[in-house]
């Protein structure tokens, strides 16, 4: 259902692309948007156990967007280094695409929070929970299971790694 990737000598392994999605701070969710036009969006995000999470509002072109086509991609850049003498951009990135769904079930959108929580502000719980609380009811938590995973770095990197 999924192409192969036509660079595969610069295809990462499973355990690197996972890698580059732990580490991210953001990313590029990639969704069926209104009249056939593709909307993407730079969103925060936390990876956990094959499956992205992410918050939103409860309405706008983003929610409309998931309620209509449950088809998503995302893209996080794990590394960007611009080689202006060499006319290129070392690179690394992964891409997920999968099912996104809202998250109805309070517990399940809850525990979803709180691994955003934990992400990004490490060791507050407390904290966390707290903010959750006050935001809970005007807060959708988005759920991408992800069923295909690919990662790729520049030529050059792969270059690198092969003469090491």
């Amino acid at each position: 259902m999924f192409r192969p990737m036509r660079r595969a000598r610069q295809q990462l392994s499973r355990e690197e692309t996972e890698a580059i999605l732990r580490k991210g701070s953001s990313g590029v969710l990639a969704l069926a948007g209104d009249e056939g036009y593709p909307y993407a969006l730079p969103i925060s995000y936390v990876y956990a156990g094959e499956k992205l999470y992410f918050h939103s509002a409860l309405t706008g072109h983003k929610m409309d967007a998931v309620r209509r086509c449950g088809k998503a991609s995302f893209c996080v850049i794990g590394q960007d280094q611009v080689a202006p003498e060499r006319y290129t951009t070392l690179y690394q990135s992964a891409i997920a695409f999968g099912r996104i769904r809202v998250l109805e079930d309070a517990a399940e959108r809850r525990a979803a929070a709180l691994l955003l929580g934990e992400k990004y502000n490490p060791g507050h719980r407390a904290e966390a929970e707290a903010e959750i609380g006050k935001l809970f009811d005007s807060m959708a938590v988005l759920e991408l299971t992800v069923e295909h995973l690919t990662g790729k770095e520049g030529i050059e990197l792969t270059r690198q790694r092969e003469n090491q």
